[in-house]
């Protein structure tokens, strides 16, 4: 702009000499640079609006001024006006066509409302003009390229490069220019061509190779990598992709041995290790190549200790080693630095489950359910969690809630109605209890978990015997070694006084010395007094209160000698 409105005023003052000086045409012109002062003094405070009007008194006072129209332009373009700028502008380029400040402010305006045949018109005279001006010629491949002109803009690139020689960023230009007219063999002539003219830059045959492997051309590929590593051996994503190759090819000891070179280049960033490493394990047949690839994800960890997706990468491969305490603590670190992965959190909470830290359990599944609210499955462990702390009423809200959200997962219903059902029989709500049992085996009526419980629970109330008797004798058919259902069994026996029967059964449940808990042992005892054998029950509940895992009446037991039931 402002070297625009000189161009005028000197283009006046030459009017000027051809004629006697007037003190109209004096105050005239004192008049019109007041304007020009105070509209500027608009512009350079952003105040567009206020400046528009003062332009445009200019234009009215000398309609034949191509710098009023100009200014009236740029305000407009300010103003995003962009159509009434370009009639602004058109006339002040038709009023002055050799200034290069009103022409190029016109084909930007026509390239900017996608007039490119226009804009192609003033740039082409622009670059005829100023063949020395760069930026117009790069100006003119791009309105063509706007236009899908690819032909026109090659040529103009074309005439770049004689001007400039061979660049990086004209050459890629003409690159994607033939990619798009899907002319392979011309781009790659291209990456030659600037390989060419930089022999020793690495780079440019790394470029080559990615633009092979692309286009499904990787046998090609492999020369200009391995020539790039005879120029630089430690040259990274020569290698990534070598590797990369090798995987495709399922060369699993070639793409190991890229990978190991890879892996051991701490400058390299984690994505590419990442992407290939983990193509690799989908690849991996042998227990010796799935411990190498644990080898890799280890290093790859510890280099890049702030990545989550190589801490996840690591601790799934432990999982897979029944690796699990390690494998969540890595998987703890890695919510830390980005916890927006729902699959990490989920593998968070079953190895919690797994290893029984309920504590932990409880903690993770709150933080998850913090950044997904809406997952059924995470209402479901930290009900699983409350269940486990005795904090009943929580854990049935949690347990409800799940109910709603796992719409998706059916197969976790019966397992939400199996919890329920021990959370309100806890709480002393026995028929929600029953009911939520009762839904469980509607959905399997073989679940395991809900045939102990209901039955065991059902005879310490003493109500629906037979119905606890036929469960738990469905259980014990099922699973004839199980201590834990062979105790529930013995413990339905009893309580229906078939003293006789519990004791075989109790006996049964004591072989597995590994299974055997101090419940099932006070059961025996109990038995053992029922059946008259006094000393051998006492015997029993001592050794049972060593053991731990007893009711609140065994010590009162011990110190009687008699039987003391709830």
């Amino acid at each position: 702009m402002l070297l625009a409105f000189p161009a005028s005023a000197q283009r006046r003052s030459k009017e000027r000499e051809k004629q006697p000086a007037k003190s109209e045409a004096t105050t005239f012109r004192l008049e019109e640079e007041t304007l020009v002062a105070e509209g500027m003094k608009f512009m350079m405070k952003d105040e567009f609006e206020r400046a528009l009007p003062v332009f445009q008194k200019l234009v009215e006072a000398s309609p034949q001024d191509a710098a009023s129209h100009y200014l009236v332009a740029t305000a407009l373009i300010k103003l995003e006006k962009f159509d009434d700028a370009i009639a602004a502008s058109k006339k002040a380029y038709d009023l002055a066509k050799d200034n290069t400040f009103y022409a190029q402010q016109l084909a930007e305006l026509y390239a900017k409302r996608r007039k490119y045949p226009e804009a192609a018109q003033i740039y082409q005279v622009l670059v005829t003009k100023n063949p020395e001006n760069i930026q117009y010629a790069v100006e003119l491949a791009a309105v063509y390229v706007f236009n899908d002109q690819f032909d026109k803009a090659i040529e103009s690139y074309d005439r770049l490069e004689k001007a400039m020689g061979v660049t990086e960023e004209v050459t890629h230009q003409k690159q994607q220019l033939y990619l798009r007219q899907n002319n392979l063999d011309k781009a790659l002539a291209e990456a030659k061509k600037l390989i060419a003219a930089e022999p020793t830059e690495v780079s440019y045959r790394v470029e080559m190779a990615e633009l092979l492997i692309a286009n499904d051309r990787v046998v090609e590929a492999v020369a200009p990598l391995e020539e790039a590593l005879k120029i630089n051996p430690d040259e990274a994503q020569a290698h990534v992709l070598l590797a990369d190759i090798y995987r495709r090819n399922g060369d699993v000891q070639k793409c190991n041995q890229e990978l190991k070179l890879v892996f051991a280049n701490p400058n390299l960033d984690a994505d590419p290790k990442i992407r290939v490493l983990t193509g690799y394990l989908s690849m991996l047949k042998t227990d010796a190549e799935f411990s190498e690839a644990v080898v890799l994800a280890k290093q790859l960890s510890e280099t890049h200790p702030n990545e989550m997706q190589a801490l996840t990468i690591y601790a799934d491969l432990l999982v897979k080693q029944n690796k699990k305490a390690e494998a969540l603590d890595l998987y703890v670190k890695a919510a830390k630095i980005d916890g927006s992965d729902f699959r990490m959190w989920g593998a968070i909470l079953q190895l919690d489950g797994d290893l029984n830290r309920i504590d932990s359990m409880l903690v993770h599944s709150e933080k998850a359910l913090e950044l997904f609210p809406n997952q059924g499955i995470f209402w479901y462990s930290n009900g699983t969690a409350q269940l486990a702390k005795k904090n009943y009423k929580q854990a049935i809200s949690s347990f409800e809630e799940s109910l709603k959200l796992v719409g998706d997962k059916p197969d976790l219903i019966p397992m939400i109605n199996a919890q329920l059902g021990d959370a309100y029989n806890f709480l002393g709500d026995n028929e929600k209890s029953d009911s939520a049992y009762e839904l469980a085996l509607k959905a399997n009526p073989d679940n395991d978990y809900v045939l102990n419980n209901y039955s065991y629970f059902l005879s310490m109330r003493k109500e629906k015997l037979d119905l606890a008797l036929k469960m738990s004798e469905k259980l014990v058919k099922q699973h004839q070694n199980n201590s834990t259902y062979l105790d529930t069994y013995a413990w339905v026996l009893y309580i229906r006084k078939d003293y006789k029967r519990a004791k075989e059964y109790l006996e049964k449940a004591m072989l597995d010395s590994n299974a055997v808990s101090g419940t099932i042992v006070e059961h025996y005892g109990d038995v053992l007094f029922k059946l008259g054998e006094r000393d051998n029950a006492v015997a029993q509940w001592k050794k049972a209160k060593r053991m731990g895992e007893t009711t609140e009446l065994l010590d009162k037991k011990i110190a009687t000698g008699a039987l003391h039931e709830q």
